[in-house]
């Protein structure tokens, strides 16, 4: 097994040096993959074929062997010609054995060699995904251009009733108990319990900046500013003094 492995690290080597000035890195590696697996299944099928001629050479030794032994019996050989025919019986039967085991061996590198190429190839699909796959950030904010305060909130509600035929889902108006918990100031600002990407929660800031409003968006949870997705409606909070 071991001298099998020395053999395609040299083929892979070979591959490699005649192919790497005319081809890409890409492709030279495929191109190596594919020499390496048509050279094991050229050895395979000599293996294949020597094991058909090596099973006839042990069956005729076998046949021989049992010849001898009755010869011996009757005392017409010696001992020792017995003892070769045994021991050459013995020797092509581990000759066989390799060859059978060379063809294990031709199976398993053809598999691996094959199962890396589909390990890479699922690993290019899935860094391509990763490359295009549109990076979100937790928090958006826009400052707006005018000083909103609470005491302006009916509007929005207004806007979000005539849109949804329900009313703004607010979970905060003004300062509470999670706020005071927090550390921020939150007498100026509502929460709205909306996701920023739900089709809700994208209306919703469309109509805050349409209308210079200023707001903070949380896709998720913040340590020490948002619990979880929010709307926050209003200038940023301060620290409480």
């Amino acid at each position: 097994m071991k001298s099998w492995f020395i053999f395609a690290i040299l083929l892979l080597s070979a591959a490699g040096s005649v192919s790497a000035q005319q081809l890409t890195p890409n492709a030279e590696l495929r191109q190596s993959r594919d020499n390496l697996i048509q050279a094991t299944n050229d050895h395979k099928e000599t293996s294949q074929t020597l094991i058909t001629l090596q099973e006839e050479e042990l069956n005729q030794a076998a046949a021989k062997l049992v010849q001898l032994r009755e010869l011996f019996a009757e005392g017409l050989i010696a001992w020792l010609e017995l003892e070769e025919s045994e021991k050459s019986l013995k020797e092509l039967e581990s000759k066989l054995a390799a060859t059978r085991q060379q063809v294990v061996d031709a199976d398993q590198l053809i598999a691996e060699v094959k199962a890396s190429e589909e390990f890479a190839r699922h690993q290019a699909v899935a860094a391509k995904k990763a490359t295009n796959t549109l990076v979100r950030p937790v928090l958006m904010r826009y400052n707006g251009s005018t000083s909103w305060t609470v005491a302006n909130l009916s509007a929005v509600q207004s806007f979000f009733i005539s849109k949804f035929g329900r009313s703004l889902p607010l979970s905060t108006i003004g300062q509470s108990a999670t706020h005071n918990r927090m550390g921020w100031d939150h007498r100026h600002a509502a929460d709205v319990g909306l996701h920023p990407d739900s089709v809700e929660g994208r209306a919703l800031i469309a109509y805050l900046q349409s209308q210079g409003i200023p707001y903070l968006a949380f896709r998720g949870a913040v340590p020490g500013v948002s619990t979880g997705p929010h709307i926050h409606i209003g200038a940023p909070s301060h620290r409480l003094a």
